[in-house]
Formats: structure tokens, C-alpha cells, sequence
């Protein structure tokens, strides 16, 4: 690490145990007014995870180290990484190459956002939302995710989220896309690590230009949906994520407009388009009140997610 990139952080000699970083980490959060919500929301948090990782150490192990004495070489990785997170900027993501959604690790470097959606809640809850062809008010949840069989990911990213699709739909196969080539690199690494080759497919494609014609009981995006003047003026830790995966256009709502139209043709009859769409709610409700867009809960009662119903963007198509 650089003298003056040690100097900048300010004087750490007497920081003898981990518990001292972690009560140091979390005044510099604040007097340099670091972004968070990239792997934490917290301080605390997320330089508590830093801290752990960097040491090599169980997340679980918080309570029996942070007393312990460090290594002078255990104080100089501490020193190293919370320069790089404090002075440069870099989101912690980067510095331990990976993101966790719920018990899924996922690895992550520059070439793609830093996974964290509200569909780690909305997935599990997808089954009651679809409409089962059976018709049977009564079938039973396990029975009703045997019947979800296509699914769709787009705007892919790290593959998060197509991974935490296979998961939870164990007949499934999903169709994952993206536009970006780095970042498509990144999902088939973790595509690999989840051991679902044979399930999850990569697709370089905008939307579904150029996706083989497929009927999906399920199409998911996250897709990119800040307006370009929000991206302009991001905090560094997320500028310094991909713009192609935040920037929706002068309204954020481009690639969303794209989605809908082409998932008109490519649902099951019954199938659903569920939307993470960030701050958007108000335009979404304005432009496709048509469709008669579903708001989902979430627990923190942002309720940024939305649904659509095939019919109805048949209807308009």
C-alpha cells in the first residue's frame, strides 16, 4: 500500500485487533461519507465483512475474533484493503470478488454490477403470482414450481439471478441474456460454479433480438432503468459499476419499453413479466396503465417490483 494512500487514512498504529478496525472502518465510513448498498446498507456491516474476508475468516466467526490480537502482516492486509475502500473508492464487492444473494455466492469483478435485487424475496412467491394451466385453485406449491418449465432472464449481468431461478424452479430451463460480453464472461464462470450448464443458457443478446423463438411461463429482468442524468451523477462506488447496466435512457424506462413489447409474443398464455424497476413506479403507472401493471411487496415496503399478465400485452400488442 502507498504511504500516502496510509496517510490518508489517518493513524492506525494502535489498532491491534480486529475489533478496533471495525470501530475505525466505521468513523472513516462517515467522516468520508463512503455510498453503501452494494453488499451492505450498514457501515458496521459491510466493514465488518471486509474485515473477516480479508483475513481469511468465517462470516459466522464475528464474535470470537474480533478481540484477538492481528499479525503485523494481518494489520498491513487490513490497512491495504480499507485504503483501496475509503480513498479509491472501490466498492467492497470488487476488493473480495463476490456478492451474496441469501446462502448463493457469486463472483464478481469490474466487468458487471454487483448482484443485490429485491427478487431474492419476490422469486420464492413467483409460483402463487403464475397462474397454473391446470387451473386448480388447489394445487399445491411444490407441484406448482415442478410446472414452471421456460423461464427467462434478461439483462443477465453476473447471472444471479437466472442461478437463483434454476434453483428455485428445478424443471426449469432459463434462457439468460445480456448485451454485454464481459459481463456474459462473468455469468458462465458462475453458471459453472453453480454446476448448472446443462440448465441455464447464455444468450448475447438486446432483449430477445436474438434469442431463438421460446415461450416462457416466466420472463424476469432487472434491467438497467436509472435515467441518464441519475447516472451522471452516481457516488464513485457505483460509477464505478458498468453504465450499460444502470443507464435506461433519458427516462430510464428504454429498455423496459423493449421488454414489454417483445414479451408480448414470447409467453406462455398464462405467463407473467415481473420488473425490478427502482424509482420508476409513478412513469411505469403513467405509460402502461393499460396493461394494468401489479405492484409486489417488499419487505421494506419500497415495492419497486412489477408484474404484467400475458393477456393483457397481447391485448395491446
Amino acid at each position: 500500500m502507498s504511504r500516502t494512500r496510509v496517510d490518508q487514512l489517518g493513524d492506525t498504529c494502535s489498532l491491534a485487533t480486529p475489533g478496533d478496525w471495525l470501530d475505525f472502518a466505521v468513523k472513516l465510513y462517515a467522516r468520508e461519507h463512503l455510498a453503501l448498498g452494494q453488499i451492505a446498507t450498514d457501515a458496521h456491516d459491510e466493514a465488518l465483512y471486509l474485515i473477516l474476508r480479508t483475513l481469511g475468516l468465517s462470516l459466522d466467526s464475528a464474535a470470537d475474533v474480533l478481540d484477538r490480537k492481528l499479525t503485523a502482516a494481518e494489520h498491513t492486509k487490513l490497512e491495504g484493503i480499507f485504503g483501496r475502500r475509503v480513498v479509491e473508492r472501490v466498492p467492497a464487492a470488487y476488493l473480495t470478488r463476490e456478492a451474496w444473494l441469501g446462502e448463493h455466492r457469486f463472483y464478481v469483478d469490474e466487468r458487471v454490477i454487483i448482484p443485490r435485487s429485491y427478487f431474492l424475496e419476490i422469486i420464492p412467491r413467483l409460483p402463487t403470482l403464475l397462474e397454473c394451466r391446470s387451473g386448480d385453485p388447489a394445487l399445491q406449491l411444490g407441484l406448482a414450481r415442478a410446472k414452471i418449465l421456460r423461464v427467462a432472464d434478461v439483462c443477465t449481468g453476473s447471472g444471479c439471478l437466472a442461478i437463483l431461478l434454476a434453483h428455485a424452479f428445478p424443471n426449469a430451463r432459463v434462457d439468460a441474456c445480456d448485451l454485454s460480453a464481459d459481463a456474459l464472461a462473468v455469468a458462465a464462470i458462475n453458471v459453472r460454479e453453480h454446476r448448472l450448464e446443462d440448465r441455464v443458457k447464455l444468450f448475447a443478446s438486446d432483449v430477445f433480438d436474438a434469442i431463438p423463438a421460446a415461450h416462457y411461463d416466466i420472463i424476469l429482468s432487472n434491467p438497467p432503468y436509472e435515467p441518464s442524468a441519475h447516472v451522471d451523477a452516481q457516488a464513485p462506488e457505483f460509477a464505478a459499476e458498468p453504465r450499460l447496466a444502470h443507464d435506461g435512457g433519458r427516462d430510464g424506462l428504454a429498455i423496459i419499453r423493449k421488454l414489454l413489447r417483445q414479451s408480448a409474443t414470447r409467453l406462455e398464455p398464462r405467463g407473467i413479466v415481473v420488473i425490478e424497476v427502482g424509482g420508476l413506479r409513478a412513469a411505469i403507472d403513467r405509460e402502461f396503465a393499460a396493461l394494468r401493471p401489479e405492484w409486489l411487496p417488499t419487505e421494506d415496503g419500497s415495492d419497486c417490483v412489477v408484474l404484467f399478465r400475458a393477456e393483457r400485452l397481447a391485448a395491446k400488442s
